[in-house]
């Protein structure tokens, strides 16, 4: 039986989860798996070009008619550019990595389209919801990737409290244990990375997730040394290597990078350098931390697409350590739901016991 919640209603899915926009991991397979699971897949495209991302939705559209979403990154040079693209393939939900422009909402708006920023503290919350967003994610700092340092059940249910719209939990979310959870501090629903990237249908290379499936909640930290910003990831050798290298060593590791990502996205060096600062977020980043806060997605690449666990970096949140198997998408939800029901049934069961005494 499906949860229905503001979040379901808002954005027309069966049940109220979301498979997250990983770069290299949400192609079309994985978001039409998700999606024709009853949740809302969330299409990558930073790691596309436009012509790469226009195809990308139309084979999502053939493989599913339920709604699904792209997600963006507002600073990027070409978002107008991919919000046109949006609106003109009929995408139901544009999420964002950081706050979308009030002007860039109000465009998604105007044509129909769900807008829903992903945030990290309750001001930014607040912001995007005075701009027009229909709904937030509110990532804790359990949360893989780019993340902060205050857990979700603290920063849940600040959101909850200060917006009047629907907001969706991410960050240490796998069961449904958790759902039940976050619809008890006030959410519609939860959002996973890590779950969905640990599926039969994720195209994630074998040995990584084999990696991941090893882990245990120790052997997932955050760091600075990749790009400067904290980063919640699986400590491998490239991390390791990153923390102990000298300023040297790590611009000429930085530019390597930075120019294999150069082939790959046709971005002029001036371009990512440019990339680069506006991540820093007034950081005081090193030169080799700009380069390489522009060229991430070639670490992630490196392990996402072509299974270099020793060079890649393997974003991840902090379940990985509690993840112990591969279902399809279809099997993971069904699950979720499925505990999540008996979880609210045992609930409710304690209503009715006699007082004590």
């Amino acid at each position: 039986m499906p949860l229905k919640t503001a979040f379901t209603k808002l954005v027309g899915v069966e049940h109220p989860i979301v498979q997250t926009g990983m770069g290299w991991v949400a192609g079309p397979r994985l978001v039409s798996g998700a999606a024709n699971a009853g949740a809302l897949g969330i299409l990558a495209s930073a790691t596309m070009t436009v012509d790469e991302l226009r195809a990308a939705v139309r084979e999502v559209r053939s493989r599913t008619d339920a709604p699904f979403g792209v997600n963006l990154r507002a600073d990027a040079g070409d978002a107008a550019e991919r919000v046109r693209l949006i609106i003109e393939e009929g995408v139901r939900v544009a999420s964002f990595a950081l706050a979308p422009s009030k002007e860039l909402i109000a465009r998604l708006k105007d044509a129909g389209v769900v807008v829903i920023p992903s945030i990290g503290a309750r001001r930014h919350a607040e912001k995007v919801a005075a701009w027009g967003a229909d709904a937030v994610i509110v990532q804790g700092g359990e949360g893989g990737g780019h993340t902060g340092d205050v857990a979700t059940t603290v920063l849940l249910p600040q959101v909850v409290d200060a917006v009047d719209i629907p907001v969706v939990a991410a960050g240490g979310f796998h069961d449904g244990r958790g759902l039940v959870a976050a619809l008890s501090y006030g959410a519609a629903g939860i959002a996973m990375g890590t779950r969905f990237l640990l599926t039969s249908d994720s195209t994630v290379p074998d040995a990584v997730k084999a990696r991941y499936l090893e882990a245990g909640v120790k052997d997932v930290t955050v760091t600075t040394a990749v790009d400067g910003l904290p980063h919640r990831m699986l400590r491998t050798e490239l991390v390791a290597s990153l923390e102990r290298s000298g300023r040297a060593r790590a611009l000429a590791r930085a530019v390597r990078h930075a120019a294999a990502f150069r082939g790959l996205s046709g971005l002029s060096w001036p371009q990512m350098v440019r990339d680069g600062l506006a991540m820093k977020h007034g950081k005081d980043l090193s030169w080799s931390q700009v380069l390489l806060a522009a060229n991430t997605p070639m670490l992630l690449k490196a392990s996402m697409v072509e299974g270099r666990t020793d060079l890649g970096v393997m974003a991840s949140g902090q379940v990985a350590g509690v993840i112990d198997d591969l279902p399809s998408c279809a099997e993971l939800v069904a699950r979720v739901m499925a505990e999540a029901h008996g979880v609210l049934a045992h609930l409710r069961s304690l209503d009715a016991l006699p007082p004590p005494g």
